[in-house]
């Protein structure tokens, strides 16, 4: 489970950002004001909204690689900010950015991930065959990654994630920038790892998979969440809209709904 409480983040405003606010404007831009969701094992909770919104900045704190400002965040009963490392076990953090040793081998890349997590060499062995036989890597698992093709990257980007079998798992845009196929591959993946009774949280601004994955949605924009509750109260409450203009209409609201 993930329990997100009033959660904040600030970042300094750029030279170039300066340049195109009015005078007066305060040194910091809220990334993230105040908000708070829960997620529940075996269900997917979708964290929607355009570009800049603020869900790359949340899931990464989630993650550990960014501190909050304010708030509070724990995973499966640890705390973020005072359990970091119990945190990292408990968690797989994918997303489109995701870095990879381009030196490497995915055989060799998942072997190292493994060593961090500390997993036995049998365990490691049959999570490794697992993984690889489920996504398609073995053809290429000796080959250097810097010779993959993107849609090879991705596979092995969600086979590092997965090594260590977690319990929540993260989908930052994991198919941005994928062909269709590739793209669909990690969609029946992310519905496998639900039916495992895993809690994921995913992030996207493509509309087509939220609806194909959502149990749980919220929609947030310019940093604070402008809908919280599940996917079918939030299709309820916009019965002869389409997705997209549900959406739109929800983020143009002045004040957040629940």
């Amino acid at each position: 489970m993930i329990d997100v409480q009033q959660l904040r983040k600030s970042f300094k405003v750029t030279r170039e950002q300066r340049k195109k606010m009015p005078p007066g404007s305060p040194n910091t831009i809220a990334a993230v004001d105040g908000v708070s969701f829960t997620c529940q094992p075996g269900r997917v909770f979708t964290l929607l909204g355009p570009n800049g919104a603020g869900k790359t900045t949340t899931l990464r704190m989630i993650a550990t690689m960014l501190q909050p400002d304010n708030g509070s965040i724990q995973v499966n009963g640890f705390d973020v900010a005072k359990q970091p490392q119990e945190v990292r076990r408990q968690l797989g953090f994918l997303t489109g950015a995701t870095g990879l040793y381009d030196r490497l081998t995915p055989a060799e890349l998942l072997k190292f991930f493994a060593d961090l997590y500390d997993l036995p060499a049998a365990t490691f062995r049959q999570r490794r065959d697992e993984i690889f036989k489920r996504l398609n890597i073995t053809e290429f698992a000796d080959r250097r990654i810097a010779k993959l093709s993107t849609g090879m990257r991705q596979k092995v980007s969600i086979a590092r994630t997965l090594i260590h079998d977690p319990k929540v798992i993260v989908f930052d845009e994991p198919t941005a920038g994928l062909d269709v196929i590739s793209a669909k591959s990690i969609i029946q993946l992310i519905k496998e790892q639900r039916e495992a009774g895993k809690t994921i949280i995913f992030s996207t601004h493509i509309m087509g998979e939220v609806s194909l994955l959502s149990d749980d949605l919220a929609i947030i924009h310019k940093g604070k969440l402008k809908f919280s509750g599940t996917y079918s109260d939030f299709a309820s409450k916009m019965p002869d809209a389409s997705l997209v203009d549900a959406f739109i209409r929800i983020i143009e609201m002045e004040e957040p709904a629940s």
